[in-house]
């Protein structure tokens, strides 16, 4: 087992009955997070579903939202900034936009399981700026 970081979660008022993200097998990389609103979703069109959770992401990480596969293969809803980024200072509220790749409108219910959510660790850097790089067998290709 790896080790676990400790993300703190708030419920929201109207995300109050939903389960909490959670990993739906033990060697699953995401937990699946549910919607906390009914929404249709013309094709074409996006909507940052509500999910009824505010979080406190230790620094130093990151949740990614990322498509659930299910939804993208059998009905053509996808994240469309795949993967999603919610940063360790943010504390409003999870919303995960998807898009309705489909030829038909498209129902999001109460309850439904609509994205992955992934902690991940972030590096920071250091930009600098120089005059040339260093060559490499693939150069500029």
């Amino acid at each position: 087992m790896t080790d676990r970081i400790a993300v703190q979660l708030k419920r929201l008022p109207h995300g109050e009955g939903l389960a909490l993200p959670a990993y739906a097998t033990y060697g699953a990389a995401g937990m699946d997070v549910l919607a906390a609103e009914d929404a249709t979703i013309a094709p074409g069109q996006r909507h940052a579903v509500a999910t009824g959770l505010s979080a406190a992401i230790p620094a130093g990480y990151e949740i990614q939202v990322r498509p659930r596969s299910g939804l993208a293969t059998k009905r053509g809803i996808t994240v469309p900034n795949a993967p999603g980024t919610i940063d360790a200072d943010y504390r409003g509220e999870l919303k995960v936009a998807l898009i309705n790749l489909s030829r038909e409108p498209q129902t999001i219910a109460h309850g439904d399981r609509i994205a992955q959510l992934v902690i991940a660790a972030v590096a920071m850097c250091e930009v600098e700026v120089v005059d040339a790089l260093d060559e490499t067998g693939r150069g500029a290709r």
